[in-house]
């Protein structure tokens, strides 16, 4: 890793760690751990290797959670002679506090030290336990651990910060079982990309360099969706990006109670079981995860206020990617329904919102998870389309991410250090003071709330949005003309085109009086389709139609899976609608709050809490992580 050269993020503070991180490098950690599932618990030693990095520290803090036992810490100088040592736990916020380690004498720069930590982990945030009716199985328990952003503190004590990155190995044994697993990561990650899951899993080769992992009822549909297809996404990025320096990635397919799409933790991604359409009508979905081994993994943001260096460049690259595979107007419209999110998101909260600006400035005590919305992944790719437009051709942009990449690779940047090397990269640019352009400017870009300045340019998608307004135009005529209506054949179409017909379907309802039943003849694929994106947009359209028909297609899109992306806007729209509604909202909700994971059954909703859960729009729930 070449640190010849410094950046802003040398000396960036984060309020979200009470931790050493700039007195203390850590060059390794190793857990040695044993996973308990009858005491729901995780217990060891973790080892960590140290250099000080300033003079004069008698003390060392992480970054821990109350729900973290620390049980014994020793230390030494040689590996060979250890020396126990004093410890305290101090208040930092309410999620999280700091573990002090005392040393009897200074360490000063330069000074190399093993600390030993033993310690037990239990129902922390970032630790999921599942019991077996959660899982898709229902046969065994399952437990999963949730890094980003802040939460691996209550997996192992940590610098739990972006800003820093180290390799770690870890020897996990289940005590129900009699096998130990070993694992070794060899590149550098920050903290919160290191995850661990334990369950009833089998894996298949579907790659030259990729396996998918699931429970044993879902493997052969994993094998069969993804067989040779993550390669080609892999290649094409190597292509676009350069090399991927990870060696395997794998996928794991989680439980179906697991409440995001993905998490791109470096060779093993964690993804939905909801990807498992049946008929590869989802596979490009995972291409974002694929993306982020370089955007976000490999140049890592250094604090979560710039966390649009991780999602912005994602989505730009996730895009570039497809529209390589997929051509021009497949991925406009699917930039179109982004940025359709985006509208929503900005008109429920109010453009002049602080969440909407890509520089969010986080206060001391609030927690980064409450942040989180639409703005750093859809603003933020617009403003890296905006880079790419100024750039000009798009292999001049195409050469300057892959310089990115391989400037910054297992580095922590802010947005000062991407962009002063986006006008080092492009004099010319420079030289026409491109990032001071009144409205433009890069400061107002990343300072000021509201609407992007700059959208960049999807007519293309035209040819296939198009069509699909025309055909949603049609339904809405009280005369319904079902003969022109069947001479468009939507099976024939990509997901995100059927996605955006539905969406002009839902703007427009509630449809005439009989036309939901004319829609449920004509489309019973839709409503037979295990296209999850699919099946949500059916849901939101039959909530909004009261279409009591098909309340049983609510009842079951609800129970099969947990991911709170289809959820919660589901049950917005049956809350917004009629007593009817609401009382379905808290029935299904009562059947299924046991089956519920991280955020939901963790944060204790009840049917009760349900409901007001679902009347606080304003604060938006994003499908984070992603």
């Amino acid at each position: 890793m070449d640190k010849t050269f410094t950046l802003y993020s040398d000396k960036a503070e984060d309020v979200a760690t009470s931790s050493s991180f700039r007195q203390f490098k850590i060059e390794h950690f190793h857990l040695d751990l044993k996973v308990d599932f009858e005491r729901k618990t995780i217990s060891g030693t973790e080892t960590i290797q140290l250099q000080c990095t300033q003079d004069g520290q008698s003390e060392l803090q992480l970054d821990i959670h109350p729900t973290l036992s620390v049980h014994e810490i020793t230390f030494s100088h040689n590996s060979r002679d250890w020396t126990t040592t004093e410890f305290l736990i101090r208040d930092f916020t309410n999620y999280g506090t700091t573990l002090v380690v005392k040393f009897p004498t200074p360490f000063n720069s330069d000074d190399k030290l093993q600390l030993a930590i033993k310690y037990t982990a239990s129902d922390g945030p970032g630790v999921c336990w599942l019991e077996p009716e959660q899982t898709a199985g229902k046969l065994k328990p399952y437990v999963f651990t949730q890094g980003q952003a802040v939460l691996n503190r209550s997996f192992f004590p940590c610098f739990d910060t972006p800003a820093v990155k180290s390799t770690y190995s870890a020897t996990v044994q289940v005590r129900q079982a009699d096998s130990a697993f070993l694992f070794t990561m060899e590149r550098p990650i920050p903290a919160y990309l290191v995850a661990l899951a334990v369950g009833d899993l089998q894996s298949a080769e579907v790659g030259p360099r990729t396996r998918v992992w699931t429970e044993p009822c879902l493997l052969q549909a994993a094998k069969q969706e993804y067989d040779n297809v993550i390669e080609e996404f892999l290649s094409v990025g190597e292509k676009l990006f350069g090399p991927y320096v990870w060696g395997r990635y794998d996928v794991l397919f989680m439980p179906p109670s697991f409440p995001f799409g993905g998490m791109e933790n470096p060779c093993l991604t964690f993804v939905t079981p909801c990807l498992l359409a049946g008929d590869r009508s989802l596979a490009d979905v995972i291409v974002h995860e694929i993306c982020h081994s370089w955007f976000g993994n490999l140049v890592t943001n250094a604090t979560w206020s710039d966390f649009w260096l991780n999602e912005g460049f994602t989505m730009y690259a996730q895009r570039r990617l497809c529209r390589e595979l997929y051509g021009e107007a497949y991925t406009c419209l699917e930039a179109a329904t982004g940025k359709a999110l985006l509208r929503q998101h900005m008109d429920n909260t109010g453009e002049d919102h602080p969440l909407n600006k890509l520089r969010v400035k986080i206060e001391p005590g609030v927690d980064p998870d409450d942040t989180y919305n639409e703005t750093p992944y859809e603003k933020g790719f617009c403003f890296v389309s905006y880079l790419a437009h100024l750039a000009g051709d798009q292999s001049r942009f195409d050469a300057f991410l892959k310089a990115y990449v391989d400037k910054f690779k297992f580095r922590s940047v802010l947005a000062e250090d991407a962009l002063d090397f986006y006008l080092e990269y492009f004099p010319d640019l420079k030289e026409k003071n491109v990032h001071k352009i009144e409205g433009l400017d890069f400061d107002s870009w990343l300072n000021v709330s509201g609407w992007p300045a700059y959208v960049p340019d999807l007519s293309a998608g035209q040819e296939l949005m198009k069509p699909a307004e025309l055909l949603a135009e049609m339904w809405v005529d009280h005369n319904l003309d079902l003969e022109s209506i069947c001479k468009t054949d939507i099976k024939l179409w990509k997901t995100y085109q059927t996605v955006y017909f539905l969406e002009k379907i839902l703007e427009k309802s509630p449809l005439p009086d009989g036309h939901m039943k004319k829609l449920e003849e004509c489309y019973s694929h839709i409503i037979e389709s295990n296209n999850a994106e699919l099946k949500l947009r059916w849901a939101q359209i039959v909530a909004k139609n009261q279409h009591k028909p098909g309340f049983q297609h609510i009842r079951n899109f609800l129970t099969s899976q947990g991911k709170q992306k289809y959820t919660l806007p589901v049950y917005r729209a049956l809350w917004n609608g009629s007593e009817e509604t609401k009382s379905l909202a808290l029935e299904v909700f009562s059947a299924t709050s046991n089956h519920c994971s991280v955020g939901w059954s963790g944060a204790g909703l009840n049917s009760r809490s349900a409901g007001l859960l679902l009347l606080q729009q304003e604060k938006e729930t994003t499908d984070y992580p992603d």
